[in-house]
């Protein structure tokens, strides 16, 4: 039973002797047995360990060569610096973007096919414990690439394997976080303080002409409800007289224009301005669209396989002559285009009628992330008293009821009536372990939420 705790604490958890050692240790005085001395327990913990570690470099590498005899190969032969170059190829692919241009936007798209025509996400690797390949991978990515070259078989191997599978996803990470750091600085900001100063260069003639229409709503209401109050009827001539000693009908008449035009009916002057500034801003991305929509790496889940297509024909739209033959609402998915650009896209009064708006289209992607929540933080009081059992008595919180349903605010979902006992209620007691499985209401949500 102690070989059985000490080999899978070892396998299982990534630790140092120290720590191993105080835990077996604690299992010892737990089950009542008989400590050791302690030369001989920490030699044992620390042979444990050992074949712990090998056992860990062997499977990984085995592994890899399983999926493909040539892989070992070519992973090691990444710590060769190619000639005329001061880095390593490791060490280039271990660098994540330091700049945010288009040149290294490219340095970055270019890693992530690099990285990905290795295919690590082949590798059968499910029976290693993932915490093991992390710090497998922490230790590659933190060590000199001498250091590494030197490393001894198959521990050099397993240790190249779990850089260059964390850095897959780690790649792409990177290269889209880039993308909207370019896509910031470069469109959105721009376009926004191009539409700011224009609002700021009409505020005086709004503020003026507002200030005439309030006050001659003011006397108008009045007159209106002096009128309903008395029982009488509706003197014009009166009603003008009262209204024309705030301002003459023409300076009114004239107010009452300037608001109108320069406060769309649509509520929503300030995006409006904003979506069409980014219209203008389209030569600044077009060589992005081409950077992004070519690249073979990226793929999408299932719910955003239409918005990938979509991204992956933009190079060839941007490569179409549209003042020779403007663009046709049939040749572009009209199901991507949110309603709030439906007239900048497809209203254009500068292009043929029926047409559409190519510049608008293609900005529209890159203004979709605006307000969008990208990451999420879960943070657990640790001065409540929480269970981690599998059945869960007293007064604590269930820690795995509490996770899923803070899970689901960061997939988006709101709280629902406590009544329904669903997963996403507004209240949670102690011990609410029926908040570990979704419920009917809970499923529905995230199905409608991401269908």
């Amino acid at each position: 039973m102690f070989r059985a705790f000490l080999h899978g604490r070892a396998w299982t958890h990534a630790e140092g002797s120290v720590t191993l050692f105080n835990h077996t240790a604690g299992w010892l005085r737990r089950h009542r047995v008989l400590l050791p001395g302690v030369n001989v327990l920490a030699r044992h913990v620390s042979e444990v360990r050992t074949n712990a570690e090998k056992r860990l470099h062997a499977t990984v590498a085995k592994a890899a060569l399983r999926a493909d005899p040539a892989l070992p190969v070519d992973l090691v032969a990444l710590q060769k610096t190619p000639e005329g170059t001061r880095y390593s190829e490791l060490e280039r692919m271990r660098r994540p973007p330091t700049r945010t241009t288009g040149t290294a936007m490219k340095g970055a798209l270019q890693r992530v096919e690099d990285i990905a025509a290795f295919g690590l996400g082949r590798l059968k690797l499910e029976q290693i414990p993932p915490n093991r390949l992390s710090v497998l991978a922490r230790y590659g990515l933190g060590t000199k690439a001498p250091k590494l070259e030197r490393t001894a078989e198959p521990k050099g191997t397993a240790i190249l394997t779990a850089v260059m599978r964390h850095l897959e996803a780690k790649a792409i990470d990177d290269a889209l976080d880039l993308f909207e750091i370019l896509m910031a600085t470069r469109l959105i900001s721009t376009a926004k303080r191009s539409t700011d100063k224009q609002r700021l260069s009409t505020l005086p003639q709004l503020e003026k002409a507002s200030r005439i229409v309030a006050r001659a709503a003011k006397v108008f209401i009045e007159k209106l409800e002096s009128i309903e109050a008395a029982g009488g009827e509706v003197d014009v001539a009166a009603l003008w007289r009262a209204l024309e000693e705030v301002a003459p009908r023409s300076v009114m008449s004239g107010a009452a224009a300037i608001v109108v035009t320069l406060v769309p009916q649509d509520g929503d002057s300030a995006q409006t301005a904003l979506r069409g500034a980014l219209a203008l801003r389209y030569n600044t991305v077009k060589p992005f669209l081409s950077l992004l929509g070519e690249t073979p790496a990226l793929e999408a889940a299932t719910g955003g396989v239409r918005i990938l297509a979509g991204v992956k024909k933009l190079p060839a739209l941007s490569r179409g002559k549209v003042g020779e033959k403007p663009l046709l609402p049939r040749e572009i998915d009209d199901k991507l285009v949110p309603p709030h650009w439906h007239q900048a896209v497809y209203a254009n009064a500068e292009q043929p009628q029926g047409t559409v708006d190519r510049d608008a289209y293609a900005c529209t992607w890159f203004n979709l992330k605006i307000g969008v929540q990208q990451e999420s933080d879960i943070m657990f009081n640790k001065n409540k008293l929480w269970s981690t059992a599998s059945t869960c008595s007293g007064s604590r919180y269930d820690l795995r009821g509490l996770a899923v349903h803070e899970f689901g605010h960061a997939f988006g979902l709101n709280h629902v009536a406590e009544s329904t006992d669903q997963v996403m209620g507004d209240k949670s007691g102690y011990c609410d372990t029926y908040m570990r499985k979704l419920q009917r209401g809970d499923t529905l949500e995230m199905i409608n939420r991401y269908k």
